[in-house]
């Protein structure tokens, strides 16, 4: 009897990229059309634009961590692990399962959505003693680190410590960078109201970047009106400075200042998954090279988008320019190559992937936003409603809307308890210890593992 295998479609990422991607294919392919398989080490969508709201208490985690199992279509194969090499050549991922053994998952076609990861240089003790915000358990483990600095302040007897203690520093004036400092500060000051020995005016909060402007994105006006949001609820603000060596218990800036300090937050940019370095193809500025119908050139069956691939950006109409790592284009991209996924399986004509940016937003937390909706400058509750509005609509699913909404309703009313979960264990935990970006193979590994075909721990 003859065995009828269907097309075998995998995806590698949940991100906003992936996901969107694998709920098209689920609405468009027939049940016997092709089987789809998601590689991802969480069963969960991260909305990452909310989490500095997660680390400062605003939201809760599960709120904007959306169930991909919650889907009456639903019936991809989630594989629970990670993609840390592909031999294109034999059509093999190399996945790193959740308990550590090390599968081959073959494929027919495959959609390359691993994200990014952040952005570290060659600074001495960076990745020792800096904090990241790129996952939802770092986000969690800062919120319990900061209210764990105020309660060993005001423990402390030692005015040295208790200064320490109460100085912040958050590296990148983008978008994360920018919204983390502005949101942990609501936290700290709000806090510190609950901590009679402690004086409010020790806490210091440090926001550097090493461009000229903080958020050049949101153009001169807006990025000016944030920054000054930022100076009046007194974060200092030092444009042009980096870090020159971190250290557990002081920090040194560029311009020679050293900032004694236990927490120092890294959000200086993203880079594209390690993921893409074990494919021996064409990048561009580390990013894997597309085509605008977001295929690999030369590959057959490979697709590619997202924070990992450098997006021709059609309709920016000028030659070389690349769509920006940012949550509207992945998501739309998603919809797109999972349309090209389709058209490629029926003998159809694909289509480029082409979208004109909606603008910008950047909750400041509180009353304080700036936003640019299709161009439109806007500061202040106009800029919060919008900015709130948007991230609210986007979010997937109906329980995540009301979560969210409850959350933000709730805090408004209450505020905060400031109690620490005990995320935080004894044994500190770095941006080392969240982003495993050394378990990645070389390419002469994958291909070794693809051509043995084997499967082991």
């Amino acid at each position: 009897m003859d065995t009828v295998t269907r097309p075998r479609i995998l995806v590698v990422g949940a991100g906003f990229a992936g996901v969107e991607c694998v709920r098209r294919l689920e609405r468009k392919l027939a049940p016997d059309e092709a089987d789809v398989t998601l590689v991802t080490p969480v069963s969960y969508q991260l909305y990452l634009p909310l989490l500095p709201q997660v680390a400062s208490g605003v939201l809760t985690p599960q709120s904007i961590a959306l169930s991909l199992r919650r889907s009456r279509r639903y019936r991809t194969r989630i594989l629970p692990g990670g993609a840390i090499g592909v031999d294109l050549k034999a059509k093999v991922c190399v996945v790193r399962t959740i308990t550590d053994k090390i599968v081959n998952e073959p494929y027919d076609y495959i959609v390359l959505a691993p994200g990014s990861v952040t952005r570290t240089f060659d600074i001495p003790g960076l990745t020792e003693h800096a904090f990241g915000m790129k996952t939802l358990a770092e986000a969690a483990y800062i919120r319990d680190h900061v209210i764990s600095q105020l309660d060993l302040a005001d423990a402390s007897d030692d005015p040295a410590e208790r200064a320490a203690r109460l100085q912040f520093v958050v590296v990148g004036g983008g978008y994360a960078g920018t919204e983390t400092a502005a949101c942990l500060q609501r936290l700290t000051h709000a806090a510190v109201r609950r901590y009679p020995r402690l004086d409010p005016g020790l806490i210091r909060w440090h926001l550097i970047d090493i461009a000229p402007k903080l958020m050049p994105e949101l153009g001169e006006k807006l990025g000016r009106s944030a920054q000054e949001i930022l100076r009046r609820r007194g974060i200092d603000v030092s444009l042009g400075v980096s870090i020159e060596k971190a250290g557990a218990e002081e920090v040194t800036f560029t311009d020679g200042r050293v900032v004694p300090t236990h927490t120092l937050i890294w959000t200086a940019g993203v880079v594209a998954s390690p993921l893409i370095a074990t494919l021996g193809a064409e990048t561009v500025r580390g990013r894997l090279a597309v085509d605008p119908e977001l295929t690999v050139p030369g590959q057959d069956g490979v697709f590619a988008l997202g924070d990992s691939a450098a997006v021709p950006d059609l309709a920016k109409g000028q030659e070389g320019a690349i769509c920006p790592p940012t949550a509207q284009h992945a998501s739309r991209q998603g919809k797109r190559v999972a349309e090209n996924v389709i058209a490629t399986l029926r003998g159809e004509p694909l289509q480029p992937y082409r979208h004109k940016d909606l603008g910008l937003v950047v909750d400041l937390g509180g009353k304080d936003a700036v936003s640019k909706p299709l161009g439109i400058e806007l500061r202040g509750m106009a800029a919060q409603a919008v900015a709130r509005g948007y991230h609210w609509s986007a979010l997937r699913t109906g329980v995540a809307k009301a979560r969210v909404m409850t959350n933000w309703t709730l805090n408004a009313l209450a505020g905060d308890d400031f109690v620490r979960t005990g995320f935080q264990a004894r044994k500190p935990a770095r941006l080392k210890d969240f982003e495993f970006t050394d378990s990645y193979l070389t390419p002469e590994q994958v291909r070794a593992r693809a051509e043995g075909g084997v499967n082991s721990p």
